[in-house]
């Protein structure tokens, strides 16, 4: 169809042909109707003479987090018979940025690559295209359009934090945890050692003992942390209506929350769960990778439900990121505990009940809380997503 200068030629065509005719003045008759030739050759030539181009669209890392920068590469190959014309390409990104390309004539089977740099400014799912190609003629007085590509899902996940995971002994956390292997049982067997005044009649090894001058006992090692159920409270009734950056940011930093303690989790090589309103329950091997794509679009939604009691074995920790104390999804997580799990709560409000509590007003005040509770410096690795590719 005609641009808007083509638009232009057109009416000055009919005008010209009118003048022309009424006055009787030849030269402005053959003036109108050059110019009005002239457009629909240029019409005839953008719709007939349509380049047949194949383009292919690669975009990398398919997982983004917040605060990088991805790339997406364009492969485009001429499959037509003659060379092709000079076109222009456009995709969107995002609903904010365009991407525009222009690409020189091709010879038959010719092929050339473009790119462009995707900065990942917020956690969600960011849409890359469709590919649009624009083709004008040399006067710039027709064009034609058409989609040639479909688009392209970017996952970009919330922005994470290595935490490395208490130690028995360790920090407030870790010498609660300590306590409680003690009363829960002895642990694993480790060896075999003298007796002294002060052990119990029952750690003795009375076989080893009758083949040796002392009394033998047995001595156990500690049973530490070996699962981690992370819960994510996402009730709007639990956080208030988003009528500013901060009442937002509440939210954002619990999802923040979430997704670090998950993916340190499953690094450290606990066996890790995730845990959110809507039915959502992850595990597995790959709970980490899922559980970043699931954060990616998340948002406030449905209330937390009855969560299914663990069957796994050892010391483990059910960590619930919620906005306070008073939340239903901190008293729901309260139902799942048994005397081998310990309830830790992570406050976006900053209001904290107990010493096993956080307070994560902000980013730095939650390091500092992981801090006193793990006995470690924590949050102190920017982590990448795992499962995504190079």
């Amino acid at each position: 169809m005609p641009t808007r200068q083509g638009w232009t030629v057109a009416v000055g065509s009919v005008a010209a042909l009118v003048t022309g005719r009424i006055f009787g003045i030849v030269e402005l008759f053959v003036i109108g109707a050059g110019m009005g030739i002239a457009v629909l050759l240029a019409v005839l030539v953008v719709r007939v003479h349509r380049p047949r181009l194949a383009i292919t669209r690669w975009a990398h890392p398919s997982v983004l987090t917040v605060g990088d920068t991805g790339r997406v590469d364009l492969l485009i190959e001429n499959r037509g018979s003659t060379r092709s014309p000079r076109v222009d390409l456009t995709e969107p990104v995002g609903t904010a940025n365009t991407a525009h390309m222009t690409v020189t004539p091709l010879r038959r089977g010719d092929h050339v690559t473009a790119g462009y740099r995707v900065p990942a400014l917020r956690r969600g799912i960011l849409l890359v295209g469709p590919t649009k190609l624009d083709r004008r003629d040399l006067l710039g007085l027709a064009f034609d359009s058409r989609i040639t590509t479909g688009t392209t899902e970017l996952t970009v996940a919330p922005q994470t934090f290595e935490m490395p995971m208490p130690s028995l002994g360790q920090g407030v956390l870790g010498r609660h945890l300590l306590a409680l292997s003690q009363r829960v049982g002895p642990g694993e067997f480790h060896s075999l050692r003298d007796y002294v005044t002060g052990d119990e009649l029952r750690s003795i090894h009375w076989r080893a003992s009758a083949r040796s001058e002392e009394l033998k006992v047995r001595q156990h090692e500690a049973q530490g942390v070996r699962r981690c159920i992370i819960v994510l409270d996402r009730d709007e009734d639990a956080y208030p209506a988003p009528g500013s950056e901060a009442d937002a940011d509440v939210f954002e930093r619990a999802v923040t929350v979430a997704g670090s303690l998950v993916i340190s989790a499953d690094r450290a090589g606990l066996t890790t769960r995730f845990v959110t309103g809507g039915g959502v329950d992850l595990r597995g091997p790959e709970v980490a990778a899922h559980t970043l794509r699931l954060l990616a679009p998340i948002d406030i939604g449905p209330p937390l439900g009855e969560v299914d009691r663990d069957p796994g074995e050892g010391l483990g920790l059910v960590i619930v990121v919620t906005s306070s104390p008073d939340s239903d999804a901190w008293r729901r997580a309260d139902r799942v505990s048994d005397p081998t799990l310990t309830r830790v709560g992570v406050f976006t409000s900053g209001v904290t009940e107990s010493r096993l509590s956080i307070d994560a007003s902000s980013i730095a005040s939650f390091r500092q809380g992981w801090h006193r509770l793990a006995g470690n410096r924590g949050l102190v690795t920017e982590l990448q997503p795992t499962g995504t590719s190079p």
